[in-house]
C-alpha cells in the first residue's frame, strides 16, 4: 500500500511527504495502531513525549499504580504468540510489570524503531491543498503525513491546583503522573497528599505502610470497594491460557468490555434478604463485579442508587474505627457508581494507623502552599514531601494541550468549547484525515479492549481509502450532528453524567470545566460495535471523500 511518503527532509513549504502516517502517543492504543499501519505497508512515525512506551503505564509510577481490570482481560489479544508467551503474575497488575510488558510487546513486534522519544507534539495543522497533516514539535521540528492518528490517552493531561506558593515548597514535591523514576524513600517522613480520587486511594495504602506522618487533604470522598487481588499460580496461568478465546469473547459481549455485567433484576424489586446477600458476595469478590455487575438498574433508578450506596456506606463505617472520620469518608454528593469506582487494599484502615489524619478542606480550606508545607484555614501542616493526587483534564484535555488546526486554521478548541461534536468518537468535521484513537463520545470500558477494537476500525478506514486512491476523507456536518445527538440522548438517563468527575470532563482546576458534560458513549460496546462495523461495512458512505489533485505535483 503507497500513498506516496516521500521524506525530504524539514524544508519550507512541504508538498511531500515525510511519512503516510504520524501518530501521537505510544500507549497501549498508540502502540497497537502502530503495528497495524506498519502490517499495510505504510511508513509510520510515532512521537511520544516520554523516553519509553506505555503511555498510562510509563508516567504514573507512584507506589500502588495497578489495573483495575483483570490482567488477563486488559492485555492485548491480537497475537497468539503474545498471548502464549507473557505470563501475567498477578490478577491486577502493577504498574512495573504493565510497563514491562508493553515493553516486551515494542520488541517482539520491532516497534521501537518507528518511534521517536522525548518528543513533545505542539502542534498539528492541516493543509487542504494536499490533503495532509503538518506537525510540530517541541524542538521545532516539523513533518508533514497524510493521516494523523492521535493516541493520546483519555486521562494524560495532569492538572496542578489553583493553590497559592506552590514553587515555594523547599521539600520534595509532584503530581503523581510525574512520579519520579528513582524510588522515593517514605520512611520516617511527613507526607501531606492533596487529593483523595483513584490515584489517591492506590497511593495512600501504600505509603501509609512506613510513613511518618500521613495528612490526607481531602475536598470529596470517594465511594470504594475491595480490589481483593491475588498472584497467579502457573497452573492458573495456564488455565488462563487455554481460555483466552472464552474470556476475550465474553468482554465483546458485556457493555464495558470487562467480564462483568448487570445482574438482570432490578434492586428494589429483590427481597431485601436476597438483596443483601447478592450485595455481599459481590462485595467480597475481585474486581468491578460490585459496580459493573450489580442489579441491571443500579445506574439509573435514584432509589435503586440509594440502596447500593446505603450497602457501602455500611461497610466504611465497619472498618473504619472512628465513626466521625468514617462519616467524612462516606460521599454525600454522588451515588456509588456514579463516578468511576475506585479499588482498594485496605484503603479504609490506614485512617485506623495513629499517624494518618484526614483534613476536610471543606471545613478548613487550604489556604496556601509554604516552604515548609500546607497551611490551610486553621493550621499548619509540616511536610517532607507534598503530593499531588489532582486528577486530570480528561479526555478532551489532551487534545486542548496542541495546537490543532482544521480546514481555513479552524482549532479545534473552539470546536468543542461547548463539548466534543465527532462522528463514531472518530471524526471531526472540518479536520480531514485525522482519527481518534478512543476519542470523545466513543466506546470506553476496559481500556485495552475498547482500544484494539478502535485502532482496528481507523486501520480499516485508512486501509479503505489507499485501495480507492482516495486522499481525504472527513466527517459530515450532519454525520456529526446526528452522532453527538445521538451520544447525548443515550447518556440522559444515567445518573452518572448527572455528577461533575472525570468521566463528565469536570476539573475544578481547569477554566470553565465545572459543570458535567456527556463525554462518553453510554450505549455499551456491543452496540457501538454494530454502529462502526455498520458504516465500514457500507463503504463509509457517510464520509465526504476526495482524492488529489492530478497536477498537485505529488
Amino acid at each position: 500500500m503507497n500513498l506516496s511518503a516521500t521524506p525530504d527532509g524539514n524544508t519550507e513549504n512541504k508538498s511531500r511527504l515525510d511519512y503516510d502516517a504520524i501518530i501521537i502517543g505510544a500507549g497501549v492504543a498508540g502502540l497497537y495502531q502502530l503495528y497495524c499501519l506498519r502490517k499495510l505497508g505504510l511508513k509510520v512515525r510515532t512521537f511520544e513525549a516520554g523516553s519509553g512506551v506505555g503511555g498510562t503505564w510509563y508516567w504514573n509510577r507512584y507506589p500502588g499504580a495497578r489495573f483495575d481490570s483483570e490482567s488477563w482481560t486488559y492485555g492485548y489479544s491480537f497475537s497468539q504468540e503474545l498471548l502464549d508467551e507473557w505470563d501475567w503474575k498477578e490478577n491486577f497488575s502493577s504498574q512495573p510489570e504493565n510497563e514491562r510488558y508493553l515493553n516486551f510487546v515494542a520488541d517482539k513486534f520491532e516497534l521501537r524503531e518507528h518511534i521517536q522519544f522525548n518528543s513533545t507534539v505542539v502542534s498539528a495543522h492541516y493543509h487542504d491543498g494536499a490533503h495532509s497533516w503538518e506537525v510540530t514539535l517541541d524542538n521545532g521540528s516539523r513533518y508533514v503525513a497524510r493521516f494523523l492518528i492521535t493516541a493520546i490517552g483519555i486521562l494524560s493531561a495532569p492538572t496542578m491546583p489553583t493553590i497559592p506558593g506552590i514553587s515555594s515548597f523547599k521539600g520534595e514535591s509532584f503530581h503523581t503522573y510525574h512520579w519520579p523514576k528513582k524510588e522515593v524513600d517514605f520512611s520516617g517522613k511527613r507526607v501531606g497528599i492533596i487529593g483523595t480520587g483513584a490515584t489517591a486511594v492506590q497511593a495512600v495504602q501504600e505509603i501509609a505502610k512506613n510513613v511518618g506522618h500521613l495528612s490526607i487533604f481531602q475536598r470529596n470522598p470517594n465511594w470504594c470497594a475491595p480490589l481483593k487481588n491475588s498472584e497467579i499460580s502457573e497452573e492458573e496461568m495456564c488455565s488462563i491460557r487455554s481460555r483466552y478465546s472464552e474470556i476475550f469473547a465474553r468482554c465483546r459481549e458485556t457493555p464495558g468490555c470487562y467480564i462483568h455485567s448487570a445482574d438482570p433484576r432490578k434492586t428494589l424489586e429483590t427481597p431485601p434478604d436476597q438483596r443483601l446477600e447478592f450485595w455481599e458476595e459481590l462485595y467480597e469478590s475481585p474486581g468491578f463485579g460490585i459496580w459493573q455487575g450489580n442489579f441491571v438498574d443500579m445506574l439509573t433508578d435514584r432509589e435503586a442508587n440509594r440502596a447500593a450506596s446505603d450497602f457501602i456506606a455500611s461497610k466504611i463505617r465497619q472498618r473504619v474505627n472512628d465513626p466521625v472520620v468514617a462519616e467524612k469518608l462516606i460521599p454525600k454528593n454522588h451515588g456509588f457508581g456514579t463516578r468511576r469506582v475506585p479499588l482498594e487494599t485496605q484503603y479504609y484502615e490506614v485512617f485506623n494507623q495513629k499517624n494518618v489524619e484526614l483534613v476536610d478542606i471543606n471545613e478548613t480550606p487550604i489556604r496556601t502552599i509554604t516552604t515548609d508545607g500546607i497551611r490551610t484555614s486553621e493550621r499548619e501542616y509540616e511536610c517532607d514531601i507534598v503530593i499531588y493526587a489532582t486528577g486530570f483534564d480528561a479526555i478532551t484535555g489532551s487534545f486542548d494541550r496542541i495546537d490543532i488546526r482544521g480546514i481555513d486554521g479552524v482549532k479545534l478548541k473552539d470546536v468543542w468549547h461547548d463539548g466534543p461534536q465527532t462522528y463514531l468518537g472518530i471524526l471531526v468535521e472540518s479536520f480531514p484525515n485525522m482519527l481518534m484513537a478512543m476519542g470523545p463520545h466513543s466506546g470506553l470500558g476496559n481500556y485495552t479492549r475498547t482500544a484494539e477494537y478502535s485502532v482496528e476500525w481507523i486501520t480499516g478506514l485508512i486501509q479503505y481509502a489507499g485501495a480507492h486512491g482516495l486522499t481525504r476523507f472527513t466527517a459530515t456536518n450532519q454525520g456529526v450532528k446526528e452522532w453527538t445527538d445521538y451520544v447525548l440522548g443515550l447518556g440522559k438517563d444515567l445518573l452518572m453524567n448527572e455528577i461533575g468527575s472525570w468521566m463528565t470532563g469536570v476539573n475544578k482546576n481547569v477554566k470553565g470545566k465545572h459543570a458535567p458534560r456527556i463525554m462518553r458513549y453510554s450505549g455499551g460496546h456491543p452496540a457501538f460495535r454494530k454502529h462502526c462495523d455498520a458504516i465500514a461495512a457500507e463503504g463509509y458512505s457517510s464520509l465526504a471523500w476526495a482524492g488529489l489533485p492530478q497536477d498537485h505535483g505529488e
